[in-house]
């Protein structure tokens, strides 16, 4: 008797260390699930839009929710890389951030295109006369590096953009001539901005897609040499082990795609109204859209 009741007082315990165990784990998995997915994003304007967006989709259709953490691109790439954000949605690829790509591509899960067709290059208003300046190679006369104060006017320095500028200067040999100036992408439209108010001429590096695409007459000048690189697609990265812990999530992003024309739609509408105002006006137009996306996370 002593010996039955010496085994069932053993099960009880066993079956209360176990009950024990699952309810930790389960814990544990509580934990995991309630921690906010963390997306890093620069402040480019496609890029905030995109981010906000999917932030939005993510949080209205499922039971995560999401920080942004602002962080220049480089940073941004470390840190998917090492885990410390789960993810970016602004790789430009194969040739604007072949350098990070490069370094960090081993530890880096990419979901696939965002949009494709993003353009690089040196922006001009479209007032400015075509016979005069329609080309990088143009930017050697003496009279039109005068006219533009002998400045390119840029954006943060770590972008790709810039990286690629400097070698765009060296390639056509412009290095002498010009100062690229850099800022932030805000400071380049706003330099935009005042020279298309005076009707003068300015020289910035830009991309589409951009919103200012859609408030002014632009023109990309050609770039012959190719120094800043061919049509780029914006991929969605994301951390190893970002697909198992959130499989839902990592699908609706690997659906998800916008075409150029409404992207900058979007941000114009974002300039104007601001970025929650624009991400509802979106997703209102584009309800069958965003649908398709969040269907797509359902079955996974």
């Amino acid at each position: 008797m002593n010996r039955f009741f010496r085994c069932l007082a053993f099960t009880v315990l066993l079956a209360g260390m176990l009950l024990s165990a699952g309810c930790n784990q389960d814990a544990h998995q509580a934990d995991a699930d309630d921690a906010p997915i963390v997306i890093g994003w620069t402040a480019w304007d496609d890029a905030e839009f995109v981010t906000r967006l999917s932030k939005a989709v993510i949080e209205d259709n499922t039971h995560h929710s999401v920080r942004l953490k602002l962080a220049g691109i480089g940073k941004q790439y470390r840190g998917v890389a090492s885990g410390r954000l789960d993810a970016m949605l602004m790789a430009w690829l194969p040739d604007t951030h072949a350098r990070y790509w490069k370094r960090y591509r081993d530890r880096l899960v990419d979901l696939g295109p965002l949009y494709r067709g993003g353009q690089l290059g040196w922006v001009v208003p479209d007032y400015v006369p075509r016979d005069r300046l329609n080309s990088i190679a143009d930017l050697a006369d003496p009279d039109i590096a005068a006219r533009l104060g002998h400045r390119i006017q840029g954006i943060d320095p770590g972008a790709g953009l810039m990286q690629l500028s400097q070698h765009a200067l060296k390639s056509y040999g412009l290095n002498k001539q010009y100062q690229l100036v850099a800022a932030d992408a805000h400071v380049m439209s706003k330099a935009l901005a005042a020279a298309e108010a005076d009707h003068g001429w300015i020289v910035v590096t830009g991309w589409t897609p951009h919103w200012i695409f859609a408030k002014w007459p632009l023109r990309f000048l050609k770039d012959p040499k190719n120094a800043l690189g061919a049509a780029q697609h914006i991929d969605a990265v994301v951390r190893e082990g970002f697909r198992k812990d959130y499989p839902r999530v990592a699908a609706m992003l690997s659906a998800m795609h916008l075409s150029l024309p409404e992207l900058q739609s979007a941000m114009f509408d974002a300039q104007k109204n601001g970025y929650p105002t624009a991400i509802q006006h979106f997703m209102d137009q584009h309800a069958d859209q965003v649908a398709q996306w969040v269907a797509t996370g359902k079955r996974h």
